[in-house]
């Protein structure tokens, strides 16, 4: 008996990875939504299956840990960058990364059952009754609580222990008509509609009539969209020349004191090449100096007066106020003067600061882009940089651009939106391209251009409606001139928030899961 149910464990556990990793299908670098449809049906059907909470924790666990563990499989790069000191660390930080973003799932599903148990529980009711044909069986509709209880998991993810709300499946609809409806309901919104569709075939005995609701849902939506990226953009006026800089400078040899004075060299010369192009604003990555802002005013001048007549240079530093230390974005008029600043203030643990930062520091172990043991310090927060003709613009800094509820609050709105990024830390392919897609949803979200300016790339101009307006090829050193989009009316998610999906989400899992004990009672 003990081999059976040893054997019945494996075989959920097995059940999770397969559809886990197949919804990870539709992050980048692939991006196919049909396998985040595809996988969750498939673990939808197996949850109906399971005859515990116990059991039902496991095959949610176990699917985050196919979903994480194949989505982000790029974590393992930040620690080969410095291989001698950090590389141990690598497989560990995967593992331990997907295992604990997985915790998220298997709670959810093990909720799942525990409000569904009426059902659940009993055998008797999961067989369908074929007598039914088309309706809905009783046992059947307890699958519609697991994208309703996962997605509240998966707005935990993004705010506990500071968050980490990468890879949410609403970004596989990137690139498609359908990632529009990011506009009204965010991407929480678009994860719950996600998951409801994949699972709406397993709520019929004929699963060819909630295929057909779904694929016509879904078919609904992309014309939607499709009919929405066809609308007439307004254009910008006055118009706003920008040139963004590219130096792709590689993460194991960035602070190289041999290679530095190169890549400088670099982002000069592209800022003064071709001046006819008469840019307002030219932009650097982040930490693209190599020097602490305030500490080389010779070479902070000499950035600034490299720009083309009446352009303004804005770049990422390194920012040192007492033992302090901030990562920082600075708008540097003529003469090299910082005239607005902004420090990052949502830092990205183990990797610009180290929780117990001092103890950890006695052992040898800092934070891989951390100075000192403690790290970097976090700055006050959202703020807007105020550019005169170039309109007010909400910095953001790297890891910043990731959490949708943190671009607009507490601040008025912008008129767009400027990310300064080192993806060299993010690997050569799926990293970065997973970076640029969550940026394509902030634009989307807000109804904003978004600016991307990347040192290895992916840099990029990106419309309000999400759309790729200009990009420069990743891990190629260039700059790229272009002219900023115009903004869109305020959204409705940019108005409302993820409140909406919150409350939807509760409120739905409180009234199926009340209308399961009331039929079984």
């Amino acid at each position: 008996m003990e081999i059976f149910h040893g054997r019945r464990r494996l075989s959920i556990a097995l059940a999770g990875l397969v559809g886990g990793g197949v919804m990870a299908l539709g992050q980048e670098p692939l991006s196919w939504p049909l396998a985040l449809l595809v996988g969750f049906l498939f673990l939808g059907d197996r949850f109906l299956r399971v005859r515990s909470a116990r059991r039902a924790a496991l095959l949610g666990w176990s699917a985050g840990l196919g979903y994480f563990g194949a989505s982000l499989y790029w974590i393992v790069d930040p620690f080969l960058v410095e291989p001698d000191v950090y590389g141990w660390m690598a497989p560990f930080a995967l593992v331990l990364m997907a295992g604990g973003l997985a915790l998220f799932w298997g709670g959810a599903f093990a909720a799942t059952f525990l409000l569904a148990r009426p059902d659940l529980a009993r055998p008797d009711l999961a067989r369908p009754d074929r007598r039914a044909g088309g309706a809905a069986g009783p046992a059947r509709w307890p699958v519609l609580l697991l994208p309703l209880v996962l997605t509240l998991a998966e707005m935990l993810r993004g705010t506990v222990l500071t968050g980490f709300p990468w890879g949410l499946p609403a970004y596989g609809w990137i690139g498609t008509p359908v990632a529009q409806l990011l506009a009204w309901v965010g991407p929480y919104g678009l994860t719950l509609i996600t998951l409801l569709l994949a699972v709406l075939p397993l709520v019929w005995h004929r699963a060819a009539v909630g295929l057909f609701v779904s694929a016509s849902a879904i078919a609904g939506l992309w014309l939607w969209g499709d009919a929405r990226l066809s609308a007439d953009q307004p254009v910008r006026t006055p118009e706003l020349r920008l040139r963004l800089i590219q130096p792709n400078a590689p993460q194991a040899e960035k602070w190289d004191p041999q290679k530095m004075p190169i890549f400088f060299r670099r982002q000069l010369d592209l800022t003064a090449a071709d001046p006819s192009f008469a840019p307002d604003l030219v932009i650097w990555p982040e930490t693209a100096v190599p020097f602490w802002l305030g500490e080389r005013p010779g070479l902070q001048r000499l950035v600034a007066d490299s720009a083309p007549p009446g352009a303004r240079v804005i770049i990422g530093a390194r920012r040192a106020e007492g033992r302090r230390f901030f990562n920082s974005l600075a708008l540097l008029g003529r003469g090299g003067q910082v005239e607005q600043g902004y420090d990052k203030a949502h830092l990205v643990p183990f990797g610009e600061y180290m929780p117990f930062g001092s103890f950890f520091s006695r052992l040898g172990i800092t934070g891989l882009a951390a100075e000192e043991g403690g790290g970097f310090s976090a700055g006050p927060g959202a703020a807007l940089l105020d550019l005169g003709k170039a309109g007010k613009v909400r910095p953001l800094i790297c890891y910043e651009a990731i959490f949708p509820g943190e671009i607009t609050r507490g601040i008025d709105r912008p008129d767009w939106m400027l990310q300064i990024t080192n993806d060299a830390w993010f690997g050569k392919y799926a990293g970065p391209r997973q970076h640029l897609a969550q940026a394509r949803a902030r634009a989307i979200e807000q109804g904003l251009p978004m600016v991307r300016v990347a040192n290895t790339g992916i840099t990029a101009v990106i419309g309000p409606r999400g759309q790729l307006r200009a990009q420069l090829p990743p891990r190629m050193a260039g700059k790229l001139d272009t002219t900023l989009p115009s903004a869109l009316a305020p959204t409705l998610y940019s108005r409302m928030g993820d409140m909406p999906v919150l409350l939807f989400s509760l409120l739905g899992g409180f009234l199926l899961g009340w209308r399961r004990r009331q039929i079984n009672h």
